[in-house]
């Protein structure tokens, strides 16, 4: 089965979040279970050079009309899965982010940036860019690649791959002005409800719900809720209706354990495993504390957080809490970057309770290894979750998760209800308020004060198993059943 997964970051290439771990791990899995597994990312300022085994680039002509473009052929540096980068250096070759400027605002051409990322993915999946190399199945993910089966679906003649769309997120949506549509190719019979017409725009990721074969999302839960009208973003609808009944399964990610795995993490000072972590998580909660300007208090439970800052993840939320959980003995480390007026709340933090919060705002790969290999706690509050990925880390670190019953959280945390529970990997509380986070975070508490049982719930905890290859396993019978429809 030849498949070509399309996304607009990749790690260890580029990275912004949870979307770059599972296209870089995936095809790699898929690799393992006998698939040709392709990777198709935008040439960003600086990535292809990460690459590795780079070939001769391939001139794909004047594509839309956005300008000379190629495609430059390599291997990703991790696993040697092959990689095919578009280049067209108006588009990709610029300062800041991905998606956004240095000063943090998108870039204007967005929509032209990922219609030729998704246009240039159905030319080779359809046979006319690399010859001897169709695609049997091209799995976009997220609103970047949702033109992807708009293209095949609309453009495309002869071979026409299928195609299977994953939503990551369905908050973020690529949503532009309908007048767009001539210039990213599409016929004007597609700006329809039924087609890629939402609230009057264009809507790149409802192009990808409508014309794609199959769906996915992220975990099981989430599939559920975003056929509500509570979770459903205004595409409800669309996905509960007639025309994708049966189309939309959740498939839960996966963990790469050769990058996120104590006993063998390069990243952090002391490795451990289950018969070792109470030696080991001291002695990596020590340089924490050291490095963040916390007091070197060994008994103290220690809380980390790494996250997007954003109302979605409930910092606001861990924010509010910090005076209660200060005041019960525990420390507090944050880590990430996002909203502004929240960075500033996280910032004046350590100033407030010093010596008992720790900030670092970015994201700092090491940093937020070691923040898992140190932290008792690991908290996770969102008001919504389609999978995540941090908690699934802090399972195998044995830094038990506190997490809002949604999404792939509700899916992969058991509740430890009292500290004589013989089951549970982490605490969850259902309604996303202080008051919900607190009575989690003191639950927690009362069984970090029995150490026999709390230890017994990291070890636990450890020996779960959300390795990838039951998620590729999982994607294959998906493309089969895709391909085996008429």
């Amino acid at each position: 089965m030849r498949v070509l997964l399309v996304s607009s970051e990749v790690y260890p290439l580029i990275k912004t979040g949870g979307l770059a771990d599972v296209a870089g791990a995936l095809p790699q899995a898929l690799v393992h279970c006998g698939v040709d597994a392709r990777i198709l990312l935008p040439a960003y300022r600086s990535v292809v050079a990460k690459a590795v085994d780079h070939g001769p680039s391939l001139w794909l002509g004047n594509v839309l009309g956005f300008g000379d473009t190629y495609l430059i052929p390599a291997r990703m540096p991790d696993s040697g899965v092959p990689v095919w980068f578009v280049d067209n250096p108006a588009l990709y070759d610029r300062d800041g982010g991905p998606y956004q400027r240095p000063d943090g605002w998108d870039h204007d051409d967005n929509f032209r940036r990922f219609a030729l990322l998704s246009k240039v993915a159905a030319m080779i999946g359809s046979g006319e860019v690399i010859h001897g190399w169709a695609a049997d199945v091209i799995h976009a993910n997220d609103w970047q690649t949702g033109l992807v089966p708009a293209y095949v679906r609309l453009t495309t003649s002869g071979h026409r791959p299928r195609t299977v769309f994953t939503i990551h997120n369905l908050h973020f949506q690529g949503i532009f002005a309908r007048d767009i549509l001539p210039e990213i190719g599409l016929p004007p019979e597609s700006f329809s409800i039924f087609g890629l017409e939402f609230n009057g725009k264009v809507s790149f990721l409802k192009a990808g719900l409508y014309y794609a074969d199959r769906l996915t999302t992220v975990s099981p839960t989430y599939a559920w809720e975003i056929t509500t009208p509570e979770g459903g973003r205004g595409l409800d609808g669309l996905l509960a209706g007639r025309a994708r009944a049966g189309h939309l399964r959740g498939i839960l990610n996966g963990v790469d354990y050769q990058l996120w795995d104590p006993s063998c993490d390069h990243l952090i000072p002391a490795s451990y495993d289950s018969t070792s972590f109470v030696q080991g998580k001291a002695q990596n909660k020590a340089v924490l504390q050291q490095r963040l300007g916390l007091d070197p208090r060994p008994d103290a439970p220690l809380l980390g957080l790494v996250s997007r800052f954003s109302d979605q993840k409930g910092v606001d939320l861990v924010a509010s809490a910090i005076p209660a959980m200060v005041a019960a003995g525990a420390q507090v480390v944050l880590v990430g970057s996002g909203d502004a007026a929240l960075e500033r709340t996280v910032t004046s933090l350590p100033h407030r309770f010093p010596g008992s919060v720790g900030v670092d705002i970015g994201y700092n790969e090491p940093l937020a290894h070691l923040v898992q290999a140190s932290s008792d706690l690991f908290l996770v509050p969102s008001r919504f979750e389609p999978c995540g990925l941090t908690q699934l880390y802090a399972l195998r670190y044995g830094a038990l998760p506190l997490v809002r019953r949604t999404g792939g959280l509700a899916d992969t945390v058991h509740d430890i209800p009292t500290a004589d529970a013989h089951h549970g990997t982490g605490f969850v509380f259902e309604s996303p308020t202080l008051e919900g986070l607190q009575g989690a975070f003191f639950r927690a508490l009362s069984v970090y004060n029995h150490p026999d049982a709390w230890q017994a719930a990291q070890r636990r905890a450890m020996e779960q198993d959300f390795g990838w290859q039951r998620a590729a396993e999982a994607y294959m019978s998906l493309f089969d059943d895709a391909l085996a429809a008429p």
